[in-house]
């Protein structure tokens, strides 16, 4: 099983991935407890998603019976090339490309398939990219992919925190290939400091209901009491608090060509997503993740950050 799970990681890295490891399937207690306080205090807000199948996130084995071992990737998806800044809104960089859900699921089949040619054919295998009740950083720190900052992300200590997390469930057993590793932030608070909504309130804690990337993506309702200026003109997602992060001095470009931006959406500016019409959006982002807020979404927060005064 050593010699299985060594080849596995130096396969990953082979297949392009940027971290990967390996952890036993079992309950995560002390995961699921702080889960269940942050739930209690409704800081959720309108993602009820979190509160059912409650039994399943924060066990593996309950959500994929036979479940012996968890193969988790990190994938990256830091720009090459950034939306232009000046007379121009902002949308969190995971959404440059195409949707990667599909992108990231595509890539993690064909991982599997090799897998395959050491294992034979396995029943019972899923392959999940954010698509289930699965607490997926905590399971990247359980294969030793990173540690949760301050601004609760998951932050590869070498290469900082812009990637996607994907998971291999497998019934067989492997040996572990990671050390969890525990938080390296130090004294450093610029996360904190840096978050124009005091959406993090204190280390590794936030409040949801006051996220700029919840706002804009996951509330469906009004945003008449909100601040447009605290927005800073994030009109889909934020990524204010990893780009202020000191790991993140570390990132590199991807090198996926499916998550590189459009020359259209390139040269946006802030007329062009004003007058932004259903077809022009279904052309922009037909298998992009701007599609979870949708146009009449996307239109609601460029209306509402255009009252800026």
């Amino acid at each position: 099983m050593d010699s299985l799970s060594s080849w596995i990681i130096a396969e990953a890295t082979q297949m392009g991935f940027d971290a990967c490891g390996i952890a036993q399937a079992r309950a995560l207690e002390e995961e699921s407890a702080k889960m269940e306080q942050w739930l209690e205090a409704e800081h959720e807000g309108e993602m009820g998603y979190l509160t059912r199948n409650k039994e399943k996130r924060y066990d593996p084995r309950l959500l994929v019976e036979g479940t012996k071992s968890i193969v988790t990737v990190l994938y990256n998806y830091f720009p090459k090339q950034k939306l232009a800044e000046n007379d121009n809104f902002k949308i969190a960089k995971y959404a440059y490309g195409a949707d990667y859900h599909e992108v990231l699921k595509k890539k993690m089949r064909l991982f599997l398939e090799r897998i395959e040619t050491q294992t034979g054919k396995l029943e019972g295998v899923r392959v999940f990219v954010d698509s289930a009740p699965i607490l997926d950083r905590a399971w990247a720190v359980r294969c030793g992919l990173g540690f949760i900052g301050k601004n609760t992300t998951l932050i590869h200590p070498r290469k900082g925190s812009f990637f996607f997390i994907g998971h291999l469930f497998l019934p067989i057993e492997l040996d572990e290939t990671g050390t969890p590793l525990s938080n390296r932030c130090g004294r450093c608070t610029k996360c904190i400091d840096a978050c124009p909504t005091g959406a993090l309130e204190s280390p590794f804690h936030i409040d949801a209901r006051k996220c700029i990337s919840y706002l804009t993506i996951e509330y469906k309702g009004g945003l008449e009491n909100q601040d447009p200026t605290k927005f800073q003109g994030w009109i889909y997602g934020c990524d204010i608090c990893q780009d202020i992060c000191p790991y993140n001095h570390f990132s590199l470009p991807n090198i996926e060509p499916e998550f590189q931006p459009s020359e259209k959406l390139l040269s946006m500016r802030k007329s062009d997503w004003k007058a932004l019409q259903k077809n022009d959006f279904e052309e922009l982002f037909k298998h992009s993740a701007m599609q979870r807020a949708g146009f009449e979404g996307l239109k609601r927060n460029i209306n509402f950050i255009s009252t800026e005064s």
